[in-house]
């Protein structure tokens, strides 16, 4: 049989195991090793590497794809100068990914626009990654999942929200929510304890999760379960969403400034300062 007919049908097979990559670069491959005299381990080893490199992105790009993230942000895009009292240390080292395997939670404060859910984005990406199952949602989408399942009789347990290794639960904190749906995120948070782990962001320190949750006992149940194995990081600083605006304003007020050939004062001629 001559190679080309050999080649053809090593082809339909790899077709039919669904071997895409090794099908596509075998010719390309059998060249290379042949001008190299490569032994067969390694000629098939080369091959099965570029084989499981692809499904390994694939399996990544369509986890992300179904995960409900809301961008996509690495830790490296994260701007530690900008916030220069987050503690860097503290943050990097949640990306060796033990808190997920032992279970545990990290919560992220802070005001709006300070990172947090870029953080949270960053370790989901990088447990994806690491061939962890991820899911991220709101906590307004996240009630009207529950309730739906709820209204439904669903006990919902087989769903991403409650299986994934790995939930976001973001901007907990921005919008007040009923006593029925404070018992519903008691539930889903719950079922996750020592099961799995969460990621909660919000904007309200514990002492005012009162205000939000309307019920002192569910609000204690609620954060002893998040807390008793968690990282809290607490971010103070700037927006970075104001980051922009700001740089542009003073670019304007300096440009006002040099037109003008004036400095602002007030009205007894002292020098304006920022307050």
């Amino acid at each position: 049989m001559s190679n080309t007919l050999v080649l053809d049908r090593i082809e339909s097979n790899l077709t039919r195991l669904r071997l895409p990559r090794i099908r596509d670069i075998l010719e390309r491959v059998l060249k290379s090793v042949e001008k190299k005299d490569t032994s067969y381990l390694i000629f098939l080893d080369e091959l099965l590497e570029e084989e499981v490199a692809q499904k390994e992105q694939r399996r990544v790009e369509t986890a992300i794809k179904i995960s409900g993230l809301p961008f996509i942000k690495s830790i490296d895009e994260f701007d530690f100068t900008f916030q220069p009292q987050l503690d860097r240390q503290k943050v990097m080292s949640l990306f060796d990914l033990t808190f997920i395997r032992h279970k545990g939670n990290v919560i992220f404060l802070g005001p709006p626009g300070v990172g947090k859910t870029h953080l949270a984005v960053s370790l989901a990406l990088k447990a994806c990654q690491a061939g962890m199952s991820i899911y991220s949602t709101n906590m307004e989408d996240l009630i009207k999942k529950l309730k739906q399942d709820h209204e439904a009789g669903r006990r919902g347990k087989g769903r991403s929200y409650y299986k994934s290794s790995l939930v976001i639960v973001d901007e907990v904190g921005y919008t007040p929510i009923s006593r029925e749906e404070c018992n519903l995120f008691f539930r889903f948070v719950a079922h996750r304890y020592e099961k799995a782990s969460t990621i909660i962001t919000s904007n309200k320190a514990f002492m005012d999760w009162t205000e939000l949750f309307q019920d002192p006992i569910i609000v204690t149940a609620i954060l002893d379960r998040l807390l008793h194995h968690s990282v809290v990081i607490n971010i103070k600083g700037n927006s970075y969403r104001l980051k922009g605006k700001m740089q542009v304003d003073g670019m304007d007020n300096l440009n006002n400034v040099q037109t003008s050939g004036s400095i602002p004062t007030t009205e007894n001629g002292s020098i304006l300062k920022d307050r």
